[in-house]
Order: C-alpha cells, then structure tokens, then sequence
C-alpha cells in the first residue's frame, strides 16, 4: 500500500466528482491487496467502498437536485449498476448482471477524489441525532448487507432467535442492532470478553465466546436444545458446519461472505432432514441506504467506529484490520 499522486479524476456525463472526507476499510480492501484469483486489478488501483463526502463537480447531464448540487455533503452507495435492465427498474439494482462494486472493480474513495454515477448519491442524514464524517462512512456496506440478511432474506420475524457470529465486525455489530430493532432474541459469538461486551452494549441478550467455548453446545443451551431460527455467518469455512448444526428446524443461515475460506465441509442430512435453508446475500439495492440513514438520524440505529487513523496510516490500518483487533469500523479520514 503507498500513498501517491494520480490525475484527479474528472466526472463524466452522468457522473459526479466528490471530495473525499472519510472512508472506511472492509475485508474486500484485504482481499484486493492479497489478490483474488477470479478479479485482475490493474494497478495502481484505488480502493474504498464506504464513503462519505462532499460534492465537488458534477458532469453533463446531471441536474441540480436534492444530494448533487456542488457543496452537498453525501454519503455513496457502494453498488454500481446499469440502471436499464430488468433488476434495475425493478428495483434489484444488486442482482443486475453488470453489477460491481465501488472500490472493487471501480476505484474507491480511498482517496481525495472519487467520481461516481450521479445515482449513487445519498444525502446525509438530518435529524436529532448529528453524526459526523467518520460516523457516516461506517454505515453504508455494513448495514445494508445486514438488513439485506436478515430482513429481505431471512424475513427476521418478532420473538426469532438470531445467531450473529463475529459479533465484532461491522456486519456483526450491524446484525445485532437490526434483529433487536425487529423484536428478536440475539446471541452474539466474538473472540474476546471486551468484544462480547461491547455486543452486550448494542444489545446482544446472550454471548458466547467461541476462542473458549463450543459454539454449538451454548447455542443448543441457551435455546433449550431447539437452536437458533436465524444464523448470519459471513466467516465462510471455519464456521460454516457449525452454523448449520447450530440452526433449528426450518431455520434459516444467510451468507453474505468467507473472510475465512470458501469452501465449507457441508453434511447435507442436517439441511435436508431438518429442513433448512441457506440463503446467499450481497449488498443491497440503491433505496435501502437512504431509507437506512433516516433510522440513524431517529437515533434507532448507531453507528459503531473502532477508530479513526489518517489515510497516511493505511498500512496500519490494514495490519489492525487484518488482525481482528477491531470492533465496530476502521475509519481513515482524508
């Protein structure tokens, strides 16, 4: 990772140029710099999917409206998409065949500048409750994949019991407060006890921490040996088979990645006997961060930032990241 000079980009028609303020890391940047065999980055390349900033410049063709006059400050939805197929005037612009995501396969706002469809655009939040930059930049990848999960996937319903494993990531810490927000019993897994009760403080009702204790037999007795309706795992291999024994009959487990390998040992007679299901889930469509951030500004939702380091400490912030030190998002101000 270096920090360097490159052309400031300039929006084109349909686009608009943002000053950065503040972006947030995700596992994606990680995997980016290790390389992922199925995606060739040119380089250099610039990542950064959650960010928050001001508009700067718009191209031609982009109107002067609410989120993209010059001087707005806005948040940017991470997901790109053509806008003209079926998925996308339906209003799934995340299952559009073209879809990609800011930072990933676009530059990100990693950066001073970023541009970005003009569509991408979200106003900040004005409510009682004020947040700031790095507050902001924490919300959008985090949230709207968990409420993707569990509420347009798994239909989380009042009185369920959801497991939220790595209850300190950002999905994790995400996860917690959208299943208490929908009346649901939460039992949270982190690595440590500063972690578990941190979960404890967004609400979390039961913790367990899975560096000491089985995973599978705490579920099964904090439930009366039912198990949990819902399981959101975005850990991958490691935790996978767990999930499914941890899960009750009928119960549902969301994925929306592996941070720890792709390919799970999987014993179908749990899934077909005990009739589960398993959902996959990536990101969310473009109208869910706005309806999100009026949940924020209420002060029903809040976002949870581990620390905020200048983009000149982006190799630290990796190693910290990369070290699962962090609860909540890490935020890089620019």
């Amino acid at each position: 990772m270096e920090i360097g000079e490159v052309p400031t980009p300039a929006p084109g028609p349909g686009q608009v140029q943002v000053r950065v303020t503040a972006a947030a890391l995700n596992h994606i940047d990680l995997w980016l710099r290790q390389g992922l065999p199925a995606l060739h980055v040119p380089l250099p390349h610039v990542s950064g999917g959650d960010v928050c900033g001001v508009v700067s410049a718009l191209g031609a063709g982009v109107r002067s409206m609410a989120g993209a006059a010059e001087g707005d400050r806005v948040l940017l939805n991470p997901g790109i998409s053509c806008g003209r197929c079926v998925a996308c005037l339906d209003g799934r612009d995340n299952f559009c065949p073209d879809y990609q995501m800011l930072g990933e396969q676009t530059w990100g706002g990693l950066a001073e500048y970023v541009v970005v469809p003009a569509a991408n655009l979200v106003p900040a939040p004005r409510g009682r409750i004020a947040l700031d930059d790095a507050q902001l930049a924490s919300i959008p990848i985090a949230f709207i994949t968990a409420w993707q999960m569990l509420v347009d996937r798994a239909r989380i319903q009042q009185g369920e019991t959801v497991l939220v494993l790595a209850a300190g990531s950002g999905v994790g810490t995400a996860s917690i407060q959208i299943a208490k927000l929908y009346g649901a019993r939460v039992i949270a897994t982190a690595s440590t006890d500063e972690k578990l009760a941190a979960a404890r403080a967004l609400g979390a009702d039961e913790t367990i921490n899975h560096a000491s204790a089985d995973i599978v037999a705490e579920v099964k007795r904090l439930t009366a040996r039912r198990g949990a309706d819902i399981v959101v795992d975005h850990v991958g291999a490691t935790t996978f088979g767990k999930s499914v024994v941890a899960c009750a009959k009928g119960g549902r487990i969301v994925v929306c990645g592996a941070t720890a390998g792709y390919e799970p040992v999987l014993n179908l007679r749990h899934v077909f006997w005990r009739q589960l299901s398993i959902l996959g889930s990536t990101l969310a469509s473009k109208a869910r961060l706005p309806a999100l951030l009026e949940l924020f500004a209420a002060g029903r939702l809040r976002s949870v930032v581990d620390r905020v380091q200048p983009l000149e400490d982006i190799g630290e912030a990796h190693r910290r990241l990369e070290s699962r030190a962090t609860f909540g998002k890490l935020v890089l101000s620019v």
